[in-house]
C-alpha cells in the first residue's frame, strides 16, 4: 500500500473513492448523451447519424489525447494539480455545451454543431486528465493486486452509465425536461470528487519512488509485446466505447421502444458494475490474458446475436452475452500493462488508455455512425428512391475521407426523420410557440420552412415514406452491429497469440521494479 503497510490508510481510500467518483461523472455524461440526448440533438438540430457520431467521437478522442499527453508529465506536474485542472475542464464543458440552444438561434445548425463539439471536447479533456491520474494512482495504492483493483475502480464507469440511463427514463416519464438539465447532472459527482480530493496528500508513483529514470520509461515503450498490447487496446476502445456510444439508439430501432432500450442499457451496465468486483478470483484461475481471450469471444458472439435479434427475449439474451464479454476488457488491459511493464509507469498506462480512447473517438463513434448511414441509405435507395431523395441530406460525407477508403454517402437527415416519426406534432407546437413568443427571426424562418416542407413534400407521401425509412434505419443498425462483431473476433486472435508467447516464456507472471 502507498503508506507502506498491508492496509490502505484513510487518506489512500479517500483518494480511491474520489477516483471512483470521476468515472461516475464520466459515465453519467456518456450515458445521458447516448441514451437520451443524442436523439434529441438529431431532431432539434437536424444532424445525421455520421454528424452525431462525429460529436460523440470528439468526446472520446479528446479523452485519449489528454491521457496521452498528460501521462508524459503527470509525475512532474503532480496528481493534485492535474485533478484541479480536470475539475475546471468539467465545469467549463457544462457551460459551453449548455449554450448550444442559444447558439443555434443565432448561427443555426453549424453553430450548434461546433458548440456541442467544443463542449464535448472540454468534457473529454476533463475525463482524460482524470484518467491520466487515477490509473497510476490506483496501481500505486494497491501494488500487489493491480488488475483486481483497477477492475473495481472502473466499475465506476458502468455505475455512472446506469445512473445516466435512469435519469433519462425518469425525465422521459416526467416529460418536457430540457436536455440541458439531463446533461448538467454529471456536475454532481464532479463536485463530489473535487471535495474528496481537496487537501489530500497524493503518493508518489512506483517509478518515482523507485528512481526509474524517464529514459528507462521511454525504452520500455519499445517492447514489441507492449506495442502489440497498445494495438489491441485500440480495438478494445473501438468495440467497447464506440459501440456503447450507439447501443441504445441501435437497440431502440430493434425493439421499437425507447424505454425498453434504456432498460436494456441499464441492465448490461449493472451487469458490468457487479462483475468488475469479481475480476480478482477469475484472474487467479485463468490469468489476465485468458480472461481477455474469453471476453473477446463472448463479446463477438453477443454482438453477432444482437445484430439478428428479433424479439425482446433474444435482445436481452444477446445483450447479456455482449455485456459479460465487454466487462473486463478495458481494466484488465490496463492491469496487464501495469503488471508486465511496471517500469513504464504512468506513461505506459496513459498511452495504452489514450490509444483506446482515440480509437473509440476517431474510429468507433464515427465509424459505427457511418455504417448505419451507409447501410440505411443504400437500402432505402434500393427500396424507394423517391423516399430517399425526400429525406437524405444534400451534402454527401465519408468516413476518414483523407484515406479515400470509404465512399461518400448522403445520410438520412435526423431532423426530417424525426418530424416524420411523430408526424410533425412537435414541429407544429414549436412553430406556434415561436410565433407567440416573438422568437429569433432566423429560428422562426427555419421552422416555417420545415413546416412548408412537411405540408407540401412530406405529408402527402407519409404512407409511402414511413415504412421503408423505418425498415432501412433498422437494417442499417443491424448491419453496423454485425460488422462491429469482427473487431472482438480479431482481438481474440491477438490474445491467443500473446498466451502462446507467455507460455513459451514460462507462463504469465507479474513483474516488479
Amino acid at each position: 500500500m502507498a503508506n507502506g503497510s498491508d492496509q490502505p490508510s484513510r487518506n489512500d481510500m479517500m483518494l480511491f473513492y474520489a477516483s471512483f467518483a470521476t468515472l461516475i461523472a464520466a459515465g453519467i455524461g456518456f450515458s445521458v448523451r447516448g441514451t437520451s440526448v443524442l436523439a434529441q440533438w438529431g431532431k432539434q438540430f437536424g444532424f445525421t447519424q455520421l454528424e452525431l457520431g462525429e460529436i460523440t467521437g470528439v468526446a472520446l478522442a479528446g479523452f485519449g489525447i489528454a491521457i496521452f499527453v498528460l501521462s508524459f508529465v503527470a509525475d512532474k506536474i503532480g496528481y493534485g494539480r492535474l485533478m484541479a485542472l480536470a475539475f475546471l475542464l468539467h465545469v467549463s464543458s457544462a457551460i459551453v455545451t449548455l449554450s448550444a440552444g442559444f447558439v443555434y438561434q443565432s448561427y443555426g445548425k453549424d453553430g450548434a454543431y461546433w458548440c456541442l463539439s467544443i463542449g464535448m471536447w472540454l468534457f473529454a479533456l476533463g475525463n482524460g486528465t482524470c484518467e491520466a491520474v487515477i490509473n497510476p494512482l490506483t496501481a500505486t495504492l494497491f501494488p500487489k493486486n493491480k488488475t483486481h483493483w483497477l477492475n473495481i475502480l472502473h466499475a465506476g464507469w458502468p455505475a455512472g452509465m446506469v445512473l445516466g440511463a435512469l435519469i433519462g427514463i425518469v425525465f422521459e416519464q416526467i416529460g418536457n425536461i430540457p436536455w440541458e438539465v439531463q446533461i448538467g447532472i454529471f456536475l454532481i459527482p464532479t463536485f463530489v470528487y473535487g471535495f474528496l480530493m481537496l487537501g489530500k496528500a497524493f503518493p508518489k508513483s512506483e517509478v518515482t519512488s523507485s528512481g526509474v529514470p524517464f529514459g528507462q520509461m521511454l525504452i520500455t515503450l519499445l517492447s514489441p509485446i507492449l506495442l502489440f498490447l497498445f494495438a489491441l487496446h485500440a480495438l478494445v476502445g473501438y468495440v467497447e466505447l464506440g459501440t456503447d456510444s450507439w447501443i441504445t439508439n441501435i437497440t431502440d430501432k430493434i425493439l421499437e421502444n425507447g424505454t425498453l432500450a434504456k432498460i436494456l442499457f441499464i441492465y448490461t451496465s449493472t451487469l458490468m458494475f457487479v462483475l468488475r468486483f469479481c475480476a480478482g478470483p477469475i484472474v487467479h484461475r485463468i490469468s489476465p490474458l485468458g480472461l481477455l481471450f474469453a471476453s473477446s469471444i463472448i463479446g463477438a458472439t453477443g454482438l453477432y446475436l444482437l445484430s439478428s435479434a428479433n424479439s425482446i427475449t433474444m435482445c436481452f439474451l444477446a445483450a447479456t452475452i455482449y455485456g459479460v464479454g465487454k466487462t473486463f476488457l478495458w481494466p484488465t488491459m490496463l492491469g496487464v500493462v501495469s503488471e508486465q511493464f511496471p517500469k513504464g509507469g504512468a506513461l505506459a498506462l496513459g498511452i495504452s488508455g489514450g490509444i483506446g480512447m482515440l480509437s473509440a473517438g476517431l474510429l468507433g463513434g464515427p465509424g459505427i455512425g457511418y455504417k448505419q448511414d451507409y447501410f440505411a441509405s443504400t437500402n432505402l435507395q434500393q427500396t424507394s428512391e423517391a423516399s430517399f431523395e425526400r429525406y437524405a441530406t444534400s451534402q454527401p460525407k465519408s468516413f476518414l475521407p483523407m484515406l479515400g477508403l470509404f465512399p461518400e454517402i448522403r445520410g438520412l437527415d435526423g431532423r426530417k426523420v424525426g418530424i416524420l416519426e411523430d408526424e410533425a406534432k412537435t414541429l407544429t407546437s414549436d412553430v406556434e410557440v415561436a410565433r407567440e413568443s416573438n422568437a429569433n427571426p432566423n429560428v422562426l424562418k427555419t421552422l416555417e420552412a420545415e413546416e412548408t416542407w412537411w405540408n407540401t413534400v412530406a405529408k402527402p407521401n407519409i404512407e409511402t415514406d414511413k415504412a421503408p425509412i423505418t425498415a432501412s434505419n433498422l437494417f442499417g443498425a443491424r448491419q453496423a452491429l454485425l460488422y462491429t462483431a469482427l473487431v472482438p473476433a480479431a482481438m481474440a486472435v491477438g490474445y491467443l497469440l500473446l498466451m502462446l508467447v507467455f507460455a513459451l516464456k514460462g507462463g504469465y507472471k507479474q513483474q516488479h521494479i
